[in-house]
């Protein structure tokens, strides 16, 4: 599969399946954030699931997610190297240790922490990794603000930032697409604004 299709593909799983489950999820007063768990071989859907923070503080998009897929019958379960890991949003530093420690050799997302940050008015993501990981120059005390927030491709995983894999693509697709992701934009805008104006009134520790 080409990098357009598999692109078209995830956005399809992001529409159909994550966004769904999210918006009920939103109407409860969870965050706006999901995740997909495909067989690479086809593309299908293992399990698809969204943020449920009202239950349990732990039970981020993608580690709710991988909750779900551990759950499964093993004899039904795909390998876990013979599955893409989508996430709607760029994991945070929570999620990065659960798809690493669930052994995941990959995830690809929609939004960038900026865009968590700046269109969805969620900051904890850049902050936290700022914060805790972040460690200053002894020379300096301070941190360099150009630093990576996290090393993209590492021993354990490759990352895939989706906006930039459109952005390489042939004018063609790349305007496709381009459309696809802002009617997907809009859509998590509409969920962002109903979790703005609800959120503080189910205990969630960062709201």
């Amino acid at each position: 599969m080409d990098t357009a299709a598999l692109i078209s593909r995830l956005l399809d799983v992001i529409e159909t399946d994550i966004a769904p489950v999210t918006r009920k999820g939103v109407a409860r007063g969870n965050k706006l954030f999901g995740a997909a768990i495909l067989r690479k071989s086809d593309l299908s859907v293992v399990v698809a699931e969204t943020n449920n923070e009202i239950e349990n503080p732990l039970w981020h998009g993608e580690m709710h997610a991988i909750k779900r897929f551990f759950e499964l019958d093993p004899a039904e379960r795909p390998d876990v190297g013979d599955c893409l890991f989508l996430a709607t949003h760029e994991p945070c530093s929570l999620c990065l240790s659960g798809i690493t420690w669930s052994g995941f050799d990959n995830f690809y997302y929609l939004f960038s922490y900026e865009d968590t940050r700046d269109s969805f008015a969620i900051p904890h993501d850049i902050a936290i990794l700022k914060a805790i990981y972040a460690v200053p120059e002894p020379e300096t005390g301070t941190v360099s603000p150009d630093r990576p927030l996290y090393n993209r491709s590492n021993q354990y995983w490759h990352s895939h930032n989706i906006a930039q894999m459109i952005a390489s693509l042939d004018r063609g697709n790349r305007e496709a697409l381009l459309s696809r992701f802002d009617d997907l934009n809009a859509l998590y805008a509409d969920l962002s604004a109903i979790y703005q104006n609800n959120k503080g009134a189910h205990g969630i520790a960062l709201a």
